[in-house]
C-alpha cells in the first residue's frame, strides 16, 4: 500500500474476529517497531505479545479495551533508557515504536486499536515485566468482524491551516 495511504486507511478498531493473525504478518509488523527511531538509537524499549488465553485474560484485568483482539502487544520503556536532565524519552521513544507497529499493521491488512486506557502495574504484575520497563502502550491486533464500520469521527480533520503555521 502507499504510505499516504495507509496512513487515510488506518482506524481504530473495536470490535475484532477470533481469526488470528498470520505469523509473517505478525513478524513483518514487528521488525517495523524493532527498526523505529529512538533517542540516541538506543531502542530503550521491550515489545511484549500476548496471544495465549491466559495471556488475554491477564490483558483484560488491567484494561477492558482489547475489543477480543487475539493478539496484544504491550510497549514498555525502560526507565534506564536515554533521558537529558529531567527529561526523560521514555513516552516519546515508545510511541514511535507504537506508531511504527500500528501503521504496519494497517499495511499488512492487520486491524488495530492504540490503547492509552490500562493499569500499567497490573500489567506489570500480571505479565511479571521486569521492573525497569514501564508499560506505555497497548496495541490489540486482528481483523474487524464483518459488521464493524470505523466512527464517523474517523474522518473528520480540521482543515490543515487550523494545524499548521509557518514562522
Amino acid at each position: 500500500m502507499e504510505f499516504i495511504n495507509v496512513i487515510k486507511e488506518r482506524f481504530s478498531t473495536r470490535k475484532f474476529s477470533n481469526k488470528q493473525i498470520e505469523r509473517e504478518k505478525l513478524n513483518n509488523i514487528l521488525e517495523a517497531g524493532r527498526i523505529a527511531p529512538t533517542a540516541k538509537n538506543l531502542q530503550s524499549f521491550k515489545i511484549y505479545v500476548v496471544e495465549s488465553d491466559e495471556g488475554l485474560q491477564k490483558i483484560d484485568k488491567a484494561t477492558r479495551c482489547r475489543y477480543n483482539a487475539p493478539t496484544v502487544l504491550v510497549i514498555c520503556g525502560d526507565k534506564n533508557g536515554y533521558s537529558h536532565g529531567d527529561h526523560s524519552f521514555v513516552d516519546i521513544d515508545t510511541s514511535i515504536v507504537t506508531t511504527h507497529l500500528m501503521l504496519a499493521a494497517t499495511n499488512e491488512g492487520v486491524d488495530n486499536i492504540w490503547i492509552g486506557l490500562f493499569e500499567p502495574e497490573v500489567l506489570q504484575k500480571e505479565l511479571e515485566i521486569p521492573d525497569n520497563y514501564i508499560p506505555v502502550t497497548v496495541l490489540p491486533l486482528g481483523y474487524k468482524t464483518e459488521d464493524y464500520t470505523p466512527s464517523p469521527m474517523h474522518t473528520m480533520r480540521k482543515n490543515i491551516e487550523e494545524l499548521i503555521e509557518y514562522k
